[in-house]
Parts: C-alpha cells; structure tokens; sequence
C-alpha cells in the first residue's frame, strides 16, 4: 500500500506544468556546477600563480642579500636582512622567516623567541617543508611554506625557510564560491517559475481540449467556441479546428444513424403491421361466415354452437395477437420481470414474417421461471435478432430460437440458415462500442439496436463459427425470483 503512494508520488506522475521546470532547474544546476567548478579551478590556479611569482621573487632577494653575512654567520645583519625583506614583501604577508647555516643551526630568524640563533628548526617546523619545491601549500593551517638554499661556488651553505599566511587568499576563494551560488540559485528558482508559468500558459489550449474530450465521453459532446478558437495559435488553432470538424461528423454521423434507425423500425413495423393485417383478416373471414350461418339457420341448435365456437375462437386469436403487439411496441420498458409468456408471445408477431417468406420457425422456450430482467429490452432483443434471422433466410429455409436457463442466466439462441454475418458487422458486433453505428451498411442497423440493448441490460453477444448460416447467442445474468409455470 505505502509502495503505491510512494509510487504514485513520484516524478511519472507529476503533471507536465510541474516536470519540465524540474527539469530546466535540474539543467542549470548541473551548467552552474559545470562553470563554478571551472571558475574555482581558473581563481586557485590564478593564486597559485601569483603566489609562486611572489614567492619566488622574495626569495631570490633574500638569497642575493644573505650569502655574504651566512658566509660570515653574521647574525644581525642576517636579522636586518630578513626585518627588511619582511617590510617589502608585504603582499606576501610572510609570518615568520629563518635561515640555517651549513650545519642545520639557525644563524637568525624574524622570530628569535621561537626559533633561537645556533639552534637547529625543530624536527615538527621542517617535515612542513618540501626538498623538492620551493612552496608548499597548507590550506588546512592556511599557511605557505617557502624554502631554498643557498649556494655559493655551488655549495650549499645554508637554507632559508619561511611561512605565509594565505588566508586572504582562501577566503577569496570561499567568496566566490558562495556568490557563484547564491547567483546560480536565485537564478535557478528564476528560471524555473519562468518555465512553470510558461508551461502553465502553453498547456491551457490542451487543458482546454481535454475538458471538451471528457464531456464528449459522457455523453455531451460539443465544439470549442470560435472566439476561443481565434485567440489561439496557428498550431493550436488547426488542432481546435480539427476537433470542431470530428464534433461535426460525429454529430451528423450519430443523426443519420437516428434516421436510419428510425427508418429501419418503421420498415420492420409496417411488414409486421401488413402480416397482422393478413393475420386478423383470416379469422375475420371466419367470423362473417359464421354470422351467415346464424342469421340463415340460427335456429338450429348445432349451426349455433358451432358458429358460436368459431367466434370465440377467432377474437381469442385476435385479441392474442393485438396483445403481443402493444406488450412489444407500447410497454414500458423495465417495468415488470420478464416471463414465459412474454418471449412465446414472440410466435404470434413473427407468424406473418414467416408465411410471406415461407420460413419454418424451431421454437423451443425452455424458460419456465421469471427472472428479474427487464422485460421490454430483453423481448427487442428477441424479436430484432429473429426479424434479422428471417430476412437473411432464403425461402423455405428453417430458423431456429431456443431459450434456457443456465446457472440463472438467460441464453437466447438464434440461427439461419443464410449467407452469414458479412465480416465487417462480425467485427463491428465483437469489438466496436455499444455507441458506435455502422451506417455505411443499413442492413445492420437492427444488430446495432440488439447491441445496445445488450449494454443496456448487461449482456453478453456471442457468435460461434457455423459452417452453414450464422448463429447468435446473448448471455443476460439475472436473478431468478420464484420457480413456477408461466405458461
């Protein structure tokens, strides 16, 4: 759980506003870096340097002024020598200065407390001195040691040793260390507030899209206004507008498709209507030949009761027939559980369809509970996949509807004997969105209908391989509420 958060936390799912500041701020700390460390290197070499010149030059004065009284061990003019060297070389801010004879032993020294004449430098004072280079650098005690011998005839006949204080100089060094990031820093934060807000301001053409992209997939899509459209630029507009011409041909796509569906209803109603016309009109045949019969021999008790049975039965097949058709066309959907009856009422709309193509209908309704479904979608979905199945059928064909329970799901099935699905409408029924309308083949606009109405109620549309026709079955999950015959 804390791996999540911490997950979630981190840079991947920082918003864009935020990450690339982040990312110019992490830039210029690494350029800042990059050039402070060169600016260091460039001011300590330049130190260096100058300290070396110095360094040198004071000791080549002392060593020209010292040979003639170390010659001699002339100890005061050795002292002045030094005092002397010491007031001219100021910059060089020399703490204290010695010079040794050719035995080691200290003729003279600035400091003749700590360093006393014909003594030799303590051990501690000379390991600081190098043999090999004439200035030594200790930036811990912020000191310079400086040492050179001094060699007349080319014979050593002493050595000179001598500390500076460098702290001036290091202190230099540290100031610019600290401007160089006080300036990277202040700039740094600059930059990138600079960056967040042009960001900001770059990303509000794209907050501005998304918002119109999250109501368009709730339902309510729309355009982007055209005043705000303008005020964009060039790149932003030719995507606005793109946009605004996708809102277009989704909105016409999506009315076309209402009117083709609408179409399509009132196509299928009117064949149903013209069959039930058919329908009613058999039986009213019927009735008026028995009507004849009792107006000529109603006093005949045979010719009554015949006669009589006859009108019963054929307003019985008419009432039966006018009630599957308001169950179907008029009922509100959702306001009762589907039953037995409503599904075999299906026979009597489909009884028209099936005289006029000469089709054999395989009714097996194995469904004998009720279930907790929607009745109304549950019977378009029937009705819509058998028209389908009809109209695809040749003459003389046999479809085939089965009904079942399965572990309280209600299994629909469905088969042709036809050509089958064309690939396309397979593809659209497996794969597209419930919303989606294939309006470039009219034909499938009632398995559009029958794919609705399975995302409506929560429905599954399968479609085994057949080699011969094509077979549909819809998967609904419900709830049986009670077991009992509804037939």
């Amino acid at each position: 759980m804390i791996g999540r958060i911490v997950r979630k936390l981190g840079p991947g799912f920082w918003p864009l506003s935020i990450r690339v500041p982040v990312v110019v701020a992490l830039l210029m700390m690494g350029v800042s870096a990059l050039i402070g460390n060169r600016v260091l290197a460039g001011l300590e070499e330049t130190q260096e340097r100058h300290l070396q010149q110095l360094a040198s030059a004071y000791l080549d004065g002392l060593s020209a002024s010292l040979i003639p009284p170390v010659l001699r061990d002339d100890v005061w003019e050795v002292f002045d020598t030094l005092d002397r060297a010491k007031q001219r070389y100021r910059a060089l801010n020399v703490k204290w200065a010695a010079v040794t004879n050719g035995g080691a032993n200290v003729i003279a020294a600035s400091d003749p407390a700590r360093f006393p004449s014909l003594q030799k430098l303590p051990d501690a004072i000379a390991a600081n001195f190098s043999p090999v280079s004439e200035v030594t650098l200790d930036e811990e005690r912020e000191s310079a040691h400086l040492s050179r011998a001094l060699l007349y005839q080319e014979r050593e006949i002493g050595r000179i040793y001598a500390e500076a204080d460098i702290g001036a100089l290091l202190h230099e060094r540290a100031g610019v260390l600290r401007t160089l990031l006080l300036t990277n820093g202040v700039l740094t934060l600059f930059l990138a507030l600079a960056g967040y807000l042009a960001v900001r301001r770059m990303l509000n053409p794209v907050s501005l899209l998304s918002s119109h992209l999250d109501q368009a997939a709730q339902g309510a899509i729309g355009p982007i206004p055209e005043p705000i459209v303008a005020r964009q630029g060039r790149e932003y507009q030719r995507l606005f507008k793109r946009y605004n011409g996708l809102v277009r041909a989704v909105s016409e796509r999506e009315a076309l498709a209402a009117d083709l569906a609408e179409e399509e209803r009132l196509a299928s109603l009117g064949r149903l209507a013209s069959g039930m016309a058919h329908e009613i009109n058999n039986p009213l045949g019927g009735m008026f030949n028995a009507l004849d019969a009792l107006r000529r021999h109603g006093e005949r008790e045979t010719v009554r009761q015949t006669s009589v049975s006859l009108l019963e039965r054929g307003l019985s097949g008419i009432r039966d027939l006018v009630r599957s058709t308001l169950a179907t066309y008029r009922g509100a959907r959702g306001s009762r559980d589907l039953a037995r009856a409503d599904l075999d009422d299906l026979r009597l709309l489909l009884g028209p369809e099936l005289k006029r193509r000469s089709l054999t209908l395989s009714w097996d309704n194995r469904f004998d509970e009720s279930l907790q479904l929607p009745a109304g979608p549950v019977r378009d979905v029937a009705l819509n996949l058998l028209l389908n199945a009809c109209e695809a059928s040749p003459e003389g064909a046999a479809v085939t509807f089965r009904a079942e329970l399965r572990d309280a799901c209600l299994v629909l099935h469905v088969a042709d004997e036809g050509p089958g699905l064309p690939p396309d409408i397979r593809d659209y029924l497996i794969q597209a969105q419930a919303d989606a309308t294939p309006v470039n083949r009219r034909a499938g606009l009632g398995l559009w209908i029958v794919k609705r109405l399975c995302a409506e109620i929560g429905a599954e549309l399968v479609l085994p391989q057949t080699e011969r026709g094509s077979e549909m079955r819809v998967m609904i999950p419900g709830r049986v509420e009670a077991l009992r015959d509804v037939a």
